[in-house]
């Protein structure tokens, strides 16, 4: 497949600006090759990477995932609607379980008048003497993972 469409073509056909697609190569996440006159040139399956990519950061994915998912393509290539089954289904467990926290928050959130101060008595997320301090560092009752909750 030839690489001929330009970095503009394929920036307004994701709906993604130039910038992006650069720091997408930067990133190692698409790529491109350069024509006689050194101009980007991307092959049109760029359009199938750079939306599964928009589609993973709009679910919380990060780019490091993403980049991963990517690397264990054969041949980094574009992936398939096989792969797409198969990436999608290790994404659902991430989803489900953020899905669950977001759950937990809106709950404890219903008695909290949402300053972060975490000084009042009657407050389901008070720390006093901070003695979840032993459980690690931020807000561990909000960042509990739903396996991790009572």
């Amino acid at each position: 497949m030839d690489a001929n469409l330009s970095v503009g073509q394929v920036a307004t056909r994701a709906g993604v600006k130039v910038s992006t697609l650069h720091f997408y190569e930067q990133k190692g996440l698409i790529k491109s090759w350069r024509n006689q006159g050194n101009q980007r040139r991307y092959k049109a399956d760029v359009l199938r990477r750079i939306s599964v990519i928009k589609v993973a950061q709009n679910l919380g994915i990060s780019l490091a995932e993403i980049k991963q998912v990517f690397a264990n393509l054969p041949d980094t290539r574009t992936p398939t609607k096989k792969d797409w089954q198969h990436i999608s289904r290790a994404w659902q467990q991430q989803l489900t379980e953020r899905i669950m926290q977001l759950q937990k928050l809106q709950e404890s959130l219903d008695s909290c008048i949402g300053c972060g101060c975490l000084s009042l008595k009657d407050c389901p997320l008070y720390n006093q003497n901070d003695h979840l301090q032993a459980q690690g560092p931020g807000p561990v009752l909000l960042q509990a993972k739903p396996h991790d909750i009572d």
